[in-house]
Formats: C-alpha cells, sequence, structure tokens
C-alpha cells in the first residue's frame, strides 16, 4: 500500500490525460454531484456532501476539505459505458443507389474517477449481461476494455444506501485499477492506494508517493468500518427470490401503484438496468434514415407492447415486474441480484418509493395469517421533494 498527497492525485490525473484518456469523475453542478469532464482535483466537490432520503436530495457544505465526502448523486457509470442513445446507423438514397453507414468509429478512451464499491459491482454486473453472453454488446465492449478505473472506498454512505446488506460495499474489494481511501487532515487530505491491474501499477510508479505506515493503514481501515455501520436502510436478502416468486398475486403491489408515477425515474439512476428500445427515423424528403438505440424502461405501458396491445397495462403489473426482476429473476439470467444497494431509485422517486420497505412488507405478511396483510405505510419520501 502506498500514499500519495493531493499532488499526487493532480499528477494521475495529469498521467491519464497525456496517455489519451477522458477524465470523467464527481463534480458539483445542477445543484447536485454528477459525473462529468474534470481535469484537475479543484474540479472535484470539495467540502461538499449530500443529503439523502425517500423522494429528496440536497446538497450540503461539509466542516471539512475532503474532496470524495458524498455518497452517490443521480449519474452512473454505465452512461459512460452503455450510452443513453447511439445511431446505430443511417442509410441516404442518392441517384446511383443506397448509401448505408454505420457508426463504428473510434470510441472514447474513459478514465473513470472515484468508483465506489457498489458501482464497481454494477459494472461486474453489466459487463455479464453485455458482454459474456452470445452476443456482446461492441460499443459497450470497446468502452469498457478501455476504461481506466479509479476507485474510492466510500466513507459517508447517504441516507438511502444499503449496499452492506447486499455485499456491494461500502469497500471495494476488485475489478479496478487503482484504489484510493481519502484520509482527512487538518488541511485537508491525503489517500492510501493500490493498485489493481497491470496497468494501474504502472500508473503507480510514475507518482510522488511513499509507503504507508501502520497509521495509514488503520486509518484508511476505518473509514470502511465506520461507513459499514452508518448505512441509511437495510434490505434482508435471505430467501427474497422465493419470498418474491410466492407473493406476486398479494395486495400490496395494488397499494404500491396507487403511489407510482410510472415515470421510469428508478431505471434511469440504476446502475444495473440495462433495457432500450431501437427506433428509426427519416426526413421530410424521404431520403434519410437512421436507426438510434436509446434507453428504455420497463415503466413504460409501450415497452411490453405485443401485437394487440401491452403485456403489463397497470402500474402494479410494471412494478411487479421491475422489483420481482431486479431482487429475484436476475438470478435466473445472471446469476445474482441485479441490485447492488446504492440506493438511488429511492432517492430519485419523485414520490419516495422505497424498495426495501416494499420488501419489509412483503415479508411481514409472509408471516401473518391470511388476510391479515399489513396496510400500506407510506415511506419516507412520499409527498417530499426531489
Amino acid at each position: 500500500m502506498q500514499v500519495i498527497e493531493r499532488e499526487g492525485l493532480d499528477a494521475l490525473f495529469a498521467h491519464l490525460v497525456t496517455e489519451g484518456y477522458d477524465l470523467i469523475g464527481p463534480t458539483v453542478r445542477d445543484q447536485a454531484i454528477g459525473y462529468g469532464s474534470i481535469r484537475s482535483t479543484s474540479d472535484l466537490p470539495e467540502g461538499w456532501t449530500e443529503e439523502q432520503d425517500g423522494g429528496r436530495y440536497r446538497l450540503g457544505r461539509r466542516g471539512d476539505r475532503a474532496l470524495f465526502g458524498y455518497a452517490l448523486g443521480p449519474d452512473a457509470w454505465k452512461r459512460c459505458l452503455y450510452p443513453p442513445q447511439r445511431r446505430l446507423w443511417s442509410a441516404r438514397r442518392r441517384e446511383d443507389g443506397l448509401e448505408l453507414r454505420t457508426d463504428e468509429g473510434p470510441e472514447p478512451r474513459y478514465a473513470l474517477i472515484g468508483v465506489r464499491g457498489c458501482e464497481l459491482h454494477a459494472i461486474r454486473i453489466q459487463d455479464r449481461v453485455l458482454l459474456e453472453g452470445v452476443f456482446a454488446d461492441p460499443t459497450y465492449r470497446s468502452r469498457r476494455e478501455a476504461a481506466f478505473l479509479v476507485a474510492v472506498q466510500c466513507g459517508d454512505p447517504g441516507g438511502t444506501c444499503f449496499c452492506a446488506s447486499m455485499g456491494t460495499g461500502p469497500g471495494v474489494d476488485g475489478g479496478y485499477d487503482l484504489a484510493l481511501t481519502e484520509i482527512l487532515d487538518p488541511d485537508g487530505s491525503h489517500f492510501t492506494v493500490t493498485a489493481g491491474s497491470g496497468r494501474g501499477e504502472r500508473m503507480l510508479e510514475r507518482l510522488p508517493r511513499r509507503e504507508a505506515s501502520a497509521a495509514d493503514e488503520a486509518a484508511a481501515a476505518e473509514v470502511v468500518s465506520r461507513a459499514s455501520g452508518r448505512m441509511g436502510r437495510t434490505l434482508d436478502t435471505a430467501g427474497l427470490r422465493e419470498l418474491l416468486a410466492e407473493t406476486l398475486e398479494h395486495p400490496r403491489w395494488e397499494k404500491v401503484a396507487d403511489c407510482c408515477l410510472t415515470c421510469g425515474n428508478c431505471t434511469l439512476v440504476c446502475p444495473t438496468c440495462f433495457c432500450s428500445s431501437v427506433e428509426e427515423t427519416g426526413d421530410l424528403s424521404g431520403r434519410v434514415a437512421e436507426r438510434w438505440r436509446r434507453w428504455d424502461s420497463c415503466f413504460h405501458i409501450d415497452f411490453s407492447h405485443l401485437h394487440g396491445g401491452s403485456v403489463r397495462q397497470s402500474a402494479a403489473s410494471r412494478y411487479r415486474q421491475w422489483l420481482t426482476h431486479k431482487l429475484g429473476t436476475w438470478f435466473d439470467q445472471f446469476g445474482s441480484s441485479g441490485c447492488v444497494g446504492c440506493g438511488r431509485c429511492i432517492t430519485w422517486c419523485p414520490v419516495g418509493i422505497d424498495l426495501t420497505e416494499e420488501v419489509a412488507a412483503l415479508r411481514r405478511s409472509a408471516s401473518a395469517s391470511p388476510g391479515d396483510a399489513p396496510e400500506h405505510r407510506e415511506t419516507t419520501g412520499i409527498g417530499g421533494e426531489a
């Protein structure tokens, strides 16, 4: 384990830029901490943190100069690796025939700065979905293979985080090139650094650094240990797949549907949701046509449209599809849960629907007598602000 100061972190950013990477990291914009283009540590959210609860997100000031003293904003790294829209091909009618072009140019090389443990697990899940099947997604594969991942141990989980319940955080456990732990000092912070790949080791050798002392190692371990005990939510995963399969007709689904707007916010901010649709567009002349892939959501009524209409016409059926897939049938498809406990779906739900509370309600009713299912309780954010 090595230690770098803030100057060493700036040196890392400079070396990555020199090697042709576009740096994407946390920065304050639009009254939130989101992922955007950065060049140096001065672009990071120094001294900023967040307040998160069901349907509520607010920026707040810390009493120190931490660079990574926040939980998670609305963005997920899939925006960089699996872009929200992608033109697949374009066609133009000419006098001598049809000209067809595919968008297979060089993809950007991203260095992702500040990836948390839950997000590393989310990237691994998307790897299984988009890379390890019979057909790999070429855009995702190109961007994923080129990406340089700089992870950061989470020291400040948010009010909706439950990664400890899912076994995905707050510590990082692989899948990165470099992993940082921010240790606060009276005048700023320094970082312990661990390399997780060959290119990470080579990059670390180029930075001004020193060997970590026993005190540094103890302080780094304390960051993760303290965060584990400060989760804002918990989710009991024991027998969860079976519980969901046995409660498909439970009245709770109708209760939550009374609140759900079926807006799809939860799927847009989720780091593992991957559903998309394909659209064809043309111009008024009839000479140009394009095919685009765009993110889609199982909450949209047309998403399940087959000949004759939508398969899931009610809000209850669409919410049930999302939750049972994410926490249950995902195991059948990909061998793991589709949830990493980041809590974004709770924070960014306009009415604060809390999937941990929904699961808890189903679990309570499973142990109750028939007909004694509990009434729906308003979750924290219902009626709140987002």
